[in-house]
């Protein structure tokens, strides 16, 4: 099955770092650690096209003009709870960006996405939002989201995950064409609890050792 506006990024660290994620014998502390790894990877190519302004320095030899990232035109939003897993990792890369999360849990009678939270900077007018969640399983969560988050009207969206399950790419790019996806690998299916498999189980509970 072929998917647009869709980019899976086969680094070999990237998948080297999520097979030792699969591993169910993978305690917490490696697992955060590895994620975070992942983050840093994901991110040159999700920030590829980055916003640039041009600034005024001197070199130990003369002014020059250089290129400098606009970070305060980033948005990085996490869905709660396991999106702060790649937050942390992309929030390295550029520091300046704003941040905002917006808390949605999955319904497991009718796995429907249900709010709680919203807390996201303001105006995003002039944003590119990048809204990150480990997991695209049956992709309720992540549409729930660009749907509040369109309301303020900002610039672009891209989302950004870890595994994804066909069921949620298709979900998100009917609801949201245009948002594009990336994501470090794409899985077999989901379960009838709407997990993803072969997967890596609950990515919040791996994240921070609950159950």
């Amino acid at each position: 099955m072929s998917f647009k506006n869709l980019t899976v990024i086969k680094h070999p660290l990237v998948q080297h770092k999520l097979s030792l994620m699969r591993d169910k014998r993978t305690p917490s502390a490696l697992f955060r650690d590895y994620l975070r790894g992942i983050s840093l990877l994901l991110a040159y190519e999700v920030l590829r096209d980055l916003p640039i302004k041009y600034q005024e320095i001197e070199t130990p030899l003369a002014p020059m003009k250089v290129p400098m990232v606009d970070g305060n035109r980033i948005a990085l939003i996490s869905i709660l709870r396991a999106g702060n897993g790649l937050l942390d990792g992309i929030l390295e890369i550029i520091p300046d960006a704003r941040v905002g999360h917006v808390g949605i849990y999955r319904d497991h009678k009718t796995l429907k996405a249900v709010e709680y939270y919203f807390k996201v900077p303001t105006p995003l007018d002039e944003c590119d939002l990048i809204v990150v969640d480990p997991m695209l399983a049956t992709g309720n969560s992540a549409i729930a989201a660009m749907a509040r988050l369109k309301q303020l009207k900002p610039k672009s969206i891209k989302f950004v995950c870890l595994l994804a399950a066909p069921e949620g790419i298709q979900a998100l790019q009917k609801e949201h064409p245009d948002v594009p996806i990336f994501t470090a690998a794409i899985d077999e299916c989901l379960n009838q609890q709407g997990y993803i498999l072969p997967g890596l189980g609950d990515a919040g509970d791996r994240l921070y050792g609950t159950r």
